[in-house]
């Protein structure tokens, strides 16, 4: 049998703690937890618990990465301005929204940078707030007042916000950082739908149209093209993720039914996953494919949540404990 120096050149290591950036295939000891272990690949997505948010809330603004999220506003009930950054541990309140409100959209490269949007208080909002990292902003508002919309991009100069309810809306806006512009519509109106990508290359999936629909349409930044539908139709999903590598997760699948379904987009298709923890629809979500977060939300009872869920998606690094059989 071929030994592990024989194979890789060198001999198994020993470190005090685990080593910062280990290679595909690395194996060493632990000598403080006594372990062997191997960094390796996931085969398959899971969910794991991260920290609670401060606040229940559903019907969130989400913004950022797995490890450096915003999440903004919410339905308490009513509604609320708090807002709360994650640093991949734990949740912190920070300063709040201008005007509370829920079903706002958001999007932000991280929690530094951010936009909220959209929402209902005792009616349809268009406001629109930037996020510097310490305090939100009163922008140019939308062109159409709506709550329960999508919104991406890739900070707080660049978005997209489409879809919505007031009613349904097929309406699709592009941010510049300084003003929105109506562009082509959505071929399907509908609310509380899902969105991944950028101003210029997204994806829209889901919603309520009616009936609660599993559409998916692509974005080239100039109009939507149908593709391949969710596996399972649903509304109150949320996404995150690019426009070929996309992530689903949530929602209800009927008026009286929450799903904790999680698909994965791979540019063609979906894939059915490994579910949510804790079933639920209105949450928060933020990240890619492969790192992604889901916060708060609720059940068709209308329990508020603080839960945190962190995804690893199949192919991420992971380093595993090797144990004798």
């Amino acid at each position: 049998m071929a030994e592990y120096k024989g194979i890789h050149g060198t001999k198994i290591q020993n470190y005090t703690s685990d080593p910062t950036n280990p290679i595909i295939g690395q194996v060493w000891y632990n000598e403080t937890s006594q372990t062997m272990k191997v960094q390796a690949v996931t085969t398959a997505g899971a969910w794991a618990t991260g920290g609670s948010l401060n606040t229940a809330r559903s019907s969130v603004g989400s913004a950022g990465t797995q490890t450096s999220a915003l999440s903004i506003g919410g339905q308490t009930p009513p509604f609320t301005a708090v807002t709360e950054s994650y640093d991949g541990t734990s949740w912190t309140e920070v300063n709040d929204l201008n005007t509370g409100r829920r079903s706002l959209a958001g999007v932000g490269a991280d929690n530094t940078s951010a936009l909220g949007f959209g929402g209902y208080t005792t009616t349809f909002v268009s406001l629109t707030e930037e996020w510097n990292g310490t305090c939100f902003s009163e922008v140019n508002d939308l062109n159409t007042a709506r709550q329960l919309l999508a919104g991406v991009g890739a900070d707080n100069t660049s978005a997209l916000g489409f879809g919505g309810n007031s009613p349904n809306k097929a309406n699709t806006e592009s941010w510049n950082g300084t003003c929105w512009t109506e562009v082509n519509d959505l071929n399907t109106a509908r609310y509380g739908l899902g969105g991944a990508g950028t101003q210029t290359l997204a994806l829209a999936f889901g919603g309520e149209a009616p009936p609660i629909v599993g559409a998916t349409e692509s974005w080239n930044g100039t109009c939507w093209t149908e593709v391949n539908d969710l596996g399972t139709a649903r509304y109150y999903v949320t996404g995150c993720g690019t426009q070929t590598l996309a992530l689903a997760f949530g929602g209800r699948s009927t008026p009286s039914n929450k799903v904790g379904n999680t698909e994965s987009w791979n540019g063609t298709s979906w894939t059915e996953d490994s579910d949510l923890s804790t079933a639920r629809y209105l949450l928060g979500g933020t990240g890619t494919q492969t790192a992604a977060l889901a916060f708060g939300g609720q059940d068709p009872v209308a329990s508020l949540g603080t839960a945190t869920e962190e995804w690893t998606g199949a192919g991420s690094p992971t380093t595993r404990t090797i144990t004798s059989s």
